[in-house]
Formats: C-alpha cells, sequence, structure tokens
C-alpha cells in the first residue's frame, strides 16, 4: 500500500515559482496592486478561494512574491503555513490598522515593533502576550517609514466591547490590526523572517470614527508594497 504523504499546501495551489521574499497584503485586490506597481511580468502564483497572489522580478532583478492573506488570524495563519512550508523565507505583512492615539495621520505608514496579543490564533499557536518581529528587518522597516509602533491584534473587526480601546491604549497599542501577531507567531516557529508595515486607514482616537477613501486607501496599498520591497530588498535577514 502507497504511503500516504502530507502536501506543502492544500488551500493554495501554485500556478508558478513562489520567490523566498514574500510580501502579504491581507486584500486580494491589493495583493494585484502592489504587484502590478511593483514586478516586472508578474504571474499569477494563487487564485484558489480568491486568495489571489503573483511572482515577478523586482527592481532588484530578483524575484518577489506578493501573495493576500484574506482577513483575520485563522485565513492568515493558513496562508504563511502553506507559504513557509512551499520555500518562503522572508515575510513582510503589508496591512492597514486603526489608530489608537492622536498623533497618527490617516495614510501614515507605520512599521510594527512590538505586538500585544489578543488574537486567538497566535494564542492556539503557543505565543505569549507580547511579540516582538525580526529585529533586522524591522529596523529596515522603520528607516523606511521613520515610525515604528506597538500594535494590538485582535480577532474583532466590528468589537461590541466599548472599553477595549482604552484597555489596549493602556497596555501601550498604538494601532489596532488582525494579522501581525500570527505572522510573527509562526515565522518564529518556522525558522522564517517575519516583520509587519502597517498603513492607518482608520482614527479611531476621537469620538467618531474617521476612515481613509476608496482611491486614498489604493494609494497607501501601493505605498506599503514599495516600502515594504525596498526593507526587504536592502535588509541582510531578505539575503
Amino acid at each position: 500500500m502507497p504511503a500516504v504523504s502530507s502536501p506543502p499546501s492544500i488551500h493554495l495551489r501554485p500556478a508558478t515559482d513562489l520567490a523566498e521574499r514574500v510580501l502579504l497584503p491581507g486584500d486580494p485586490h491589493r495583493a494585484l496592486v502592489v504587484a502590478q506597481d511593483l514586478l516586472d511580468k508578474p504571474l499569477m502564483f494563487n487564485h484558489a478561494r480568491g486568495l489571489w497572489g503573483y511572482t515577478g522580478r523586482a527592481p532588484d532583478g530578483a524575484p518577489l512574491t506578493v501573495q493576500s492573506t484574506g482577513m483575520g488570524g485563522p485565513s492568515a495563519a493558513i496562508v504563511i503555513e502553506e507559504l513557509i512550508g512551499l520555500g518562503a523565507r522572508t515575510l513582510v505583512r503589508i496591512g492597514t490598522c486603526g489608530a489608537l492615539v492622536d498623533d497618527l495621520e490617516l495614510g501614515q505608514l507605520v512599521a510594527v515593533t512590538e505586538v500585544v496579543a489578543a488574537d486567538g490564533t497566535s494564542a492556539a499557536l503557543g505565543a505569549g502576550e507580547r511579540l516582538r518581529p525580526d529585529p533586522v528587518l524591522t529596523r529596515s522597516l522603520v528607516n523606511q517609514v521613520a515610525r515604528g509602533v506597538c500594535a494590538v491584534s485582535t480577532d474583532l473587526f466590528y468589537d461590541p466591547r466599548e472599553d477595549m480601546d482604552a484597555r489596549w491604549r493602556e497596555a501601550g497599542a498604538e494601532v489596532i490590526e488582525m494579522e501581525a501577531a500570527t505572522l510573527i507567531a509562526l515565522a518564529g516557529e518556522r525558522g522564517a523572517t517575519g516583520a509587519a508595515l502597517l498603513a492607518v486607514s482608520d482614527l479611531l482616537a476621537g469620538d467618531e470614527r474617521q476612515r481613509l477613501g476608496t482611491e486614498a486607501l489604493e494609494a497607501a496599498g501601493v505605498a506599503l508594497g514599495r516600502a515594504g520591497y525596498a526593507a526587504v530588498a536592502g535588509s541582510p535577514a531578505a539575503s
């Protein structure tokens, strides 16, 4: 009877090569926009489950993959696990966040220097309450955007708990998002390099939520891609 083995990828269905360097937007449309902006002759890496991904030549001549993760830790965990199984070694989340403090502006790019893990996925992966991304790659990201922040990762975009923003601010969190803790926990567990770069899409510190418009959000996605690429191209962690 033939041996049964587990394939490295069940949900992703690679249609071309995967680069060792991967940018990870949550939004499939952002993956397309970033790939079109950065890559020479991008080829679709994956389209299964609507998780669009693309591989092409970056401006430095080396391959780069842009792969969407979907929303939230559970979806991101599946994608990241399978990417690492397929050979990804340096992974940067390029996503959006809500600002919990009033000294951040809509559209501003920030590098995550620490994560308060308030999500179920990273807890299930064995992560502690606080996580730190790869220091070398993170320093490269901070050099690109000039601002590092503490982020909190949560499972809920629409959170009914009225006191949570204040509690997270007390814990030191400056922005809120949904996938960074998962990436950092998995990368550390699997021997890969992981970090996160975010664009402020929402201001949450005031009395009324403010959000980027559609065109500005797409422009922020392009800026994320360019800064994320510049960091992985210049970081020893990505070589």
